[in-house]
C-alpha cells in the first residue's frame, strides 16, 4: 500500500483527517482505514471532519468511506474541500461541506486553539499538543493524539481523552483518560484532583465513595506504578521515557 499521508488531529470539535489530494484514493482510504481500526479505542465515538484540499470525489466514492466509518461507528461530521464535485457529492449524501482552506467550525467552547511547539534546538523532539484556554463544562469532550493542557476546570460530566499526557491548570471533576492508545508513561495532573473517573492506558481508578479522599487541593500527580494508577503531589520531575 502507497503511502497516503494521512493526517490526524485533534480539534475543538473532535478529530480533523487531512488525506493528501495527490495519493491514489482508495489507497488513502484503505490506509485511513488501517490507522482507524490499530487505535480503534483512541477514536470510538468520535466526530470526525475529513479534508479533502481541491481533490476531486465523486459520491460513490464518498460513499464507501462514509460506509467504512458508519461500520466502524465513526461520525462522518463534515467535509472539507475546494472540490465542486466532491463538494455536490458531499451534498448529495447529506453531509456538512465547507472550504478547504478554512479552519473547521468551532462550538460554544470558544477560542480553543492546538499549537504545535517549535523546537529551541532543530535536535530536540517535540510533541503535538491541544491547549484549552478555559473550563470544560459538563458535555464537553476533546479528543489529541499528544497531550492536552486545560488552562481552567474540568467539570463533572467532561471528557478529556489524549495519547499522551493530560495537564489540568484548575480542578479535575470530570472523566480523563491519558495514554489512551496504550503509553503507560502518561500522567494526569491537576491543580486539585476529585475526577469521576481517571484512566491512563489500561488502568483505571474511579471516584470513592469517601470524595473527601480525592478532595485534597493541592496540585497532584497521577501515574501507573507497577499494576496501579498511584496520585502524589505534583514535583517538577522530568518525564520518563
Amino acid at each position: 500500500m502507497t503511502d497516503a499521508k494521512i493526517d490526524i488531529k485533534g480539534v475543538r470539535d473532535g478529530l480533523l483527517i487531512l488525506i493528501d489530494e495527490n495519493s491514489e484514493w482508495m489507497s488513502a482510504v484503505g490506509e485511513l482505514v488501517e490507522k482507524l481500526d490499530k487505535q480503534a479505542a483512541f477514536f470510538a465515538g468520535a466526530k470526525l471532519t475529513i479534508n479533502l484540499g481541491s481533490r476531486p470525489v465523486t459520491r460513490h466514492g464518498l460513499s464507501s468511506l462514509k460506509a467504512a466509518l458508519d461500520n466502524r461507528k465513526l461520525a462522518l461530521s463534515k467535509i472539507m474541500s475546494d472540490s465542486p464535485t466532491t463538494t455536490d457529492a458531499a451534498e448529495s449524501l447529506d453531509l456538512r461541506t465547507g472550504p478547504a482552506s478554512v479552519a473547521p467550525e468551532s462550538d460554544d467552547m470558544g477560542a480553543t486553539q492546538r499549537y504545535r511547539t517549535q523546537p529551541f534546538d532543530p535536535n530536540e523532539d517535540t510533541v503535538v499538543g491541544l491547549l484549552v484556554p478555559r473550563t470544560l463544562r459538563s458535555g464537553r469532550s476533546v479528543r489529541s493524539d499528544g497531550h492536552v493542557v486545560v488552562l481552567g476546570d474540568v467539570n463533572a460530566g467532561a471528557e478529556i481523552i489524549a495519547a499522551g499526557d493530560i495537564v489540568i491548570w484548575g480542578v479535575l471533576r470530570g472523566t480523563v483518560h491519558a495514554g489512551a492508545i496504550g503509553d503507560v508513561t502518561a500522567r494526569v495532573c491537576a491543580l486539585e484532583m476529585a475526577p469521576t473517573q481517571l484512566r491512563i492506558a489500561d488502568r483505571y481508578s474511579i471516584a470513592p465513595q469517601d470524595k473527601g479522599r480525592w478532595r485534597r487541593t493541592r496540585p497532584e500527580m497521577a501515574r501507573i506504578e507497577g499494576d496501579f494508577i498511584v496520585v502524589e503531589p505534583w514535583q517538577r520531575t522530568a518525564r520518563k521515557d
